[in-house]
């Protein structure tokens, strides 16, 4: 066991880190979530900053196992199986006064997730266990730590974070090296190192001491508070939370630098830290809808310098169509037992329940017996079984083909049909377009809807249709939890490595592992099938798109291949 960790002061680069947890350190309420590659520093530098705490300052691990008992507490078993029914503290209550750190936060189920936030901001824990009640002061600075290439943060949960930095690894050659070379000595010798930077580490200490002493003397002139208040508005925030943290930070900088008033170089040093995860791009104007085509039109694609009815057109001829809603049957994922391997996707009618495998439960809570002493038979668990999140991924044909008819209106209406049918709060959603000469990812993995149905609305349709690249750049972003929804006509024809386009698409085709749908856009007026072909070499499921909303009895089921 080490009784020296990682000195605060020896870690290398990283300034905006180290100010965000500097800032926590002055004003514990500035809960902070450190995002980014692995392997960058983010755990070493989150367990170095109790050192700088109060001393004695404990430093709780949560784990993502944990079960609620262990996080809040629950009844102390072994005292109750000897007539002494009492309630046992959980871990929230041992971090009083320190840290609560969650490595991987946003794998952390959702359940100890809602706890966690309600006792971290209200600062009192409230236990009820099994006709006991117990209340207590609980408070601890709460520090998060995420890799982004394991999904997205619920969007409730990231808010309730104060301060948010992207951490990544150096990329300069000589920061790399300082780094290695000071975590070899550290390895080598933890005592001698930490000797080495104590004096480091006391300068720091008493200059956190005294901010700590001053902060409440600090003030936050009126015109610093306007400042904060139409910063956030112009960065399209609408939680207060934003504003809170900008003025608590901002306090907790100008307490660090001695000063009692917030000035504006305060604020601007705060404000990235606090508006990096909040702020969301303006959204763009709606172009005018004019009245429907009629109803003859042919079905060939109108001339580039012509944009059709209802439809507008970008400065380099490709259109932009509204999407048109359509009524889609839900997806959903199921983990069956016995020898299945992996998910389960299914598409049935939405008000047809579905058929579940009885699910696996270890039964749980005191049984009351009647008796002063339980017995050891009458002592039960119950665990909750965690839903594995699903990452739908879209990876949408935009090229030219689908402006015939305004296609492609009915491939948007379908992508944002099945999204609303089937994505649940922890699901997580990307969208790959390919049109053109290359593919492009125009939503990285998200939760928000909203910003997929903006995403969708706006895309343009036009080109050519680089179908292999749109499915080779989809492997880059599947999970063993995705699930692959592909809408195409498989029309390709821009080719890839082998120089044939349609060669190319099958090959990459074949390379998919995940649950797979192929959406058929193709009309039936001289189809070539491609899009089943498609299908069958990525062992998908196959629909055609006038299907999805007539046919409400439709039921798919794919599961995920053996990987290997």
């Amino acid at each position: 066991m080490r009784t020296h960790p990682y000195p605060f002061s020896a870690v290398v680069g990283q300034p905006e880190l180290k100010l965000a947890l500097l800032l926590a350190a002055v004003d514990g309420r500035l809960s902070v979530l450190l995002r980014g590659d692995k392997g960058a520093g983010k755990s070493t530098a989150a367990r170095a900053l109790t050192q700088l705490l109060a001393p004695g300052a404990p430093f709780v691990n949560l784990p993502l196992g944990a079960t609620e008992d262990r996080l809040l507490g629950g009844l102390d078993l072994d005292r109750a199986l000897k007539g002494e029914p009492v309630l046992k503290p959980g871990l929230l209550s041992q971090a009083h006064g320190g840290v609560v750190y969650v490595d991987e936060v946003n794998l952390l189920p959702d359940h100890l997730a809602d706890s966690l936030l309600d006792v971290a901001a209200g600062g009192v824990m409230f236990l009820e266990r099994e006709g006991f009640s117990q209340s207590q002061e609980c408070r601890f600075l709460l520090l998060g730590s995420m890799n982004p290439e394991e999904g997205s943060l619920r969007p409730q949960l990231l808010d309730r974070f104060a301060l948010l930095v992207d951490v990544h690894a150096p990329k300069n050659a000589a920061e790399r090296r300082c780094v290695v070379e000071r975590q070899l000595r550290f390895e080598a010798n933890p005592a001698a190192f930490a000797a080495e930077w104590s004096a480091e580490q006391e300068d720091l200490s008493k200059r956190l001491s005294m901010a700590r002493r001053n902060l409440g003397a600090v003030t936050c002139p009126g015109a610093m508070l306007d400042l904060i208040s139409e910063t956030v508005l112009e960065h399209n925030v609408s939680s207060l939370r934003a504003d809170l943290a900008v003025m608590r930070a901002s306090i907790a900088q100008a307490a660090l630098d001695g000063s009692g008033v917030v000035r504006e170089e305060h604020v601007q040093a705060v404000l990235p830290l606090a508006l990096a995860h909040r702020a969301k791009p303006m959204p763009p104007a709606r172009p005018p809808v004019p009245p429907p085509p009629p109803q003859n039109q042919p079905d060939n694609e109108p001339p580039d310098n012509e944009p059709a009815d209802g439809n507008t057109q970008t400065p380099s001829g490709e259109r932009v169509f509204p999407s048109k809603p359509i009524l889609t049957p839900r997806l959903e994922t199921l983990h069956k037992q016995g020898n299945a391997r992996g998910p389960v996707v299914g598409i049935r009618r939405n008000d047809q329940p579905l058929e579940l495998e009885p699910r696996i439960s270890i039964t749980s809570a005191l049984a009351a017996t009647g008796q002063a002493v339980p017995r050891r038979e009458d002592l039960h668990e119950k665990v909750r079984e965690p839903r594995v999140k699903t990452r739908f991924l879209f990876v949408i044909d935009s090229s030219g083909s689908h402006a015939a008819r305004d296609r492609m209106r009915t491939v948007k209406g379908a992508a944002m049909g099945l999204l609303e049918a089937s994505s649940e709060r922890r699901d997580e959603i990307a969208l790959i377009a390919f049109r053109g000469a290359s593919a492009q990812l125009v939503i990285e993995p998200t939760r928000s809807l909203e910003a997929v149905r903006q995403a969708l609305e706006y895309l343009p349709t036009g080109g050519r249709t680089p179908l292999a690249h749109g499915l080779e750049m989809a492997l880059q972003y599947t999970t063993p939890s995705t699930v692959l929804i592909l809408l195409t006509d498989g029309r390709a024809n821009v080719p890839g490595s082998t120089g044939d386009p349609w060669a190319d698409a099958l090959g990459a085709a074949r390379a998919v592992y995940c649950p797979a749908l192929v959406i058929d856009t193709e009309p039936l007026v001289n189809a070539t099938g491609r899009a089943a072909l498609l299908a069958e070499a990525m062992r998908a499921a196959h629909v055609r798109l006038d299907a999805l909303g007539t046919d409400r009895d439709l039921v798919l089921t794919l599961r995920r291949l053996a990987a290997g």
